[in-house]
C-alpha cells in the first residue's frame, strides 16, 4: 500500500503514520517526491484496508499495491534510478557503461593484460570470475581469493572498477572485500538467503536474471535485495532457456523496454552469456544500445582457444575495441555519452 500525504503534513503527522504502519507489524518507506511525500508498506501477505490509514491527521488518500515487487517497482518510486559505482561512474545516468574483461580469472598474467587492453579500449569497469558456479563440477570453478587478489590488483593499475560474482554467504564476503560491485549470478537469482545478505550489504549490487525466469520472477529476487536497504541494484539479462539450440541462451531484449516500464532500476545487458558465440556478441551488443538498456557486459580474451571459461564466446581485445567504437557512434544517434 501507498500512503499519500497532504502537501502541508506536519512532521509530527509523518511520524504517526510511520508509527501507525509499524504498529501493525509492517515496514513502513517514507518516499520524499517533487510533488510530496509518501509512505509505502511492505511486509504484509494480504491487502490491507485503505480506511485505517485515511482516518489519521495529514493523510489524503492511501492506495492498494497489487504488485508483489513493490519496491521495485514504479508504484513507490516513479523516477529512474541512478546507481553510482565509483567516484563520477554512474549507471542510470544518461551514460552507457561497458563492463568486460575475462570469464574466469585464470592468472595474474592473463588478468592483467586483459584488463590493459579493455581499459585502453574504453570500458568502465572490469569484469572477472574468482568464484565459477559451473554446470559440472569437474569444470574450473575459479581461483577463489587468490583470483580477487588479483582482481584488486588490476583495478589498482587500470583503476577500473571490479565487479565479480560471489556464490554464497562465505564468499560474499570475501567479494565485498575486494570488488567495487557484487554479481549474483543466473544460477543464484533465487538463492533467497545469499539475496538476503548481499541486500544488507553498501555497494552496488548486479543481479542478472535466472536462465528461465520469468521478468517478474526476476523482479521480486530485486526485491528481495531492496527490502534488506540496498538500494543500489542493477539488473541484467544475460538470456534465458527457450527451445532454439542456435544459440546457449536466447538473449531476451524484449525484457528491456518491459522491465524499464515496470521498475525504475537500471538495467544492463549480457550478449555473451545471452548468445555463447563471439560472432553474435556485436550485434546483439548494438541491439541493445538501440532498444535503450543502460550498458553491455562483455566477456573479452587475448587467447581464447586457450580460456579455462567460456572460450567461445570470448572476444579477442581488437574486436571488443572496434565495438565500444561503434557503440560510441551509436550514442550520438541514441542521446548516450560513452
Amino acid at each position: 500500500m501507498l500512503i499519500l500525504l497532504d502537501a502541508d503534513h506536519s512532521r509530527e503527522q509523518l511520524a504517526v503514520v510511520v508509527a501507525r504502519v509499524e504498529s501493525l507489524g509492517y515496514k513502513a518507506h517514507v518516499i520524499p517526491g517533487a510533488t510530496g511525500t509518501a509512505v509505502g508498506i511492505t511486509g504484509n501477505s494480504g491487502a490491507l484496508d485503505p480506511r485505517d490509514f485515511e482516518v489519521l491527521g495529514g493523510v489524503k488518500q492511501a492506495i492498494p499495491v497489487t504488485k508483489p515487487y513493490k519496491l521495485a517497482g514504479r508504484d513507490f518510486q516513479h523516477a529512474d534510478t541512478v546507481v553510482q559505482i565509483a567516484p563520477g561512474l554512474a549507471i542510470g545516468a544518461g551514460r552507457f557503461i561497458v563492463m568486460a574483461g575475462p570469464c574466469a580469472v585464470e592468472s595474474r598474467e592473463q588478468t592483467l593484460r586483459i584488463a590493459r587492453s579493455v581499459k585502453a579500449a574504453g570500458a568502465h569497469v572490469l569484469r572477472g570470475g574468482a568464484f565459477k558456479p559451473r554446470t559440472t563440477p569437474y569444470a574450473f570453478q575459479g581461483l577463489g581469493e587468490e583470483g580477487l587478489k588479483i582482481l584488486a590488483e588490476a583495478r589498482a593499475e587500470t583503476g577500473l572498477p571490479v565487479v565479480t560474482e560471489a556464490i554464497d554467504p562465505a564468499s560474499l564476503e570475501l567479494v565485498y572485500k575486494y570488488a567495487d560491485i557484487v554479481q549474483i549470478g543466473a544460477r543464484s537469482m533465487q538463492n533467497f538467503s545469499l539475496l538476503r545478505e548481499a541486500g544488507k550489504l553498501d555497494k552496488p549490487v548486479l543481479l542478472k536474471r535466472g536462465l528461465s525466469a520469468t521478468v517478474d520472477e526476476w523482479l521480486q529476487s530485486a526485491e528481495y535485495l531492496l527490502a534488506e536497504g540496498n538500494q543500489r541494484i542493477i539488473l541484467c539479462e544475460r538470456g534465458i532457456r527457450t527451445f532454439s539450440s542456435h544459440t546457449r541462451n536466447t538473449l531476451d531484449l524484449n525484457a528491456v523496454p518491459v522491465v524499464q516500464k515496470l521498475s525504475h532500476l537500471p538495467v544492463m545487458v549480457d550478449p555473451s552469456h545471452g548468445t555463447g558465440l563471439r560472432d553474435k556478441v556485436v550485434p546483439l551488443a548494438r541491439a541493445a544500445a538501440a532498444v535503450g538498456a543502460h550498458g553491455v557486459i562483455i566477456e573479452v580474451h587475448d587467447r581464447p582457444e586457450e580460456a579455462l571459461c567460456d572460450g567461445p564466446q570470448a572476444m579477442p581485445p581488437e574486436d571488443f575495441a572496434a565495438l565500444v567504437e561503434t557503440l560510441r557512434r551509436m550514442g550520438g544517434v541514441l542521446g548516450y555519452t560513452l
